[in-house]
């Protein structure tokens, strides 16, 4: 049996925090959530390689240090109300809620729904995992303060804005299937406006729903 604790420990240092996230809290919710407990069985010994790996219902579970930078770019405080879009297996939300106050996951897959959930229950208790078009947000609880997106659509859905706080920032990699995706940070200004920036390429499966992948 691997020692994960060790593995945990040495992905943190190598691959996150010397890649230039120094954040203590944020290197210290890597260190409190057991990678190895969200990936598909007989993936477990690899569960702090560089690189995503496979879940249930045919899905991935995303890079660590690709996790870090989306969480590090949306500035989540304790105090905030994080929406992620995506959850799949629910790392990056286990992961988020050892910062946030409060995290909705939304997940259009009905077995991963399940696994995340039933994930979540012994001691992730200040996470919600509902199932549903992630691309619509999730109205019932908004205004959230932070939106990360674990898929690239061909734009940044304006419901995702308008369910933003003033002062609420929003992450997601837009761009093609296939291809290199621009990863965004979107910010709401308090009078409404947005000021966008690129945070560099990213590759990401496509975001399916009502207001994501669109050609043209």
């Amino acid at each position: 049996m691997p020692d994960f604790a060790k593995l945990r420990e040495r992905m943190v240092r190598r691959q996150i925090e010397a890649r230039g996230i120094n954040s203590l809290t944020i290197l210290n919710a890597f260190r409190n959530v057991p990678r190895e407990d969200f990936v598909s069985a007989g993936h477990a010994s690899a569960a702090y390689e560089d690189h995503p790996l496979p879940i249930e219902a045919g899905q991935t579970i995303s890079q660590p240090y690709i996790v870090a930078l989306m969480i590090a770019a949306a500035e989540i405080g304790p105090n905030d109300r994080v929406l992620e879009i995506g959850t799949g297996s629910g790392y990056a939300a286990a992961v988020i809620s050892r910062i946030a106050a409060e995290v909705i996951g939304i997940e259009r897959q009905p077995r991963l729904v399940k696994v995340a959930r039933e994930r979540m229950r012994a001691r992730f208790k200040n996470v919600a995992i509902f199932g549903g078009d992630g691309t619509l947000g999730w109205p019932d609880a908004a205004p959230f303060d932070a939106i990360i997106a674990a898929a690239s659509g061909s734009h940044v859905p304006h419901v995702l804005i308008d369910q933003l706080a003033p002062g609420g920032r929003l992450v997601m990699p837009v761009g093609g299937p296939g291809r290199v995706q621009d990863l965004l940070k979107v910010t709401k200004r308090v009078d409404g406006t947005v000021v966008q920036e690129s945070l560099g390429g990213v590759r990401f499966v496509p975001l399916i729903g009502e207001e994501g992948w669109q050609e043209g």
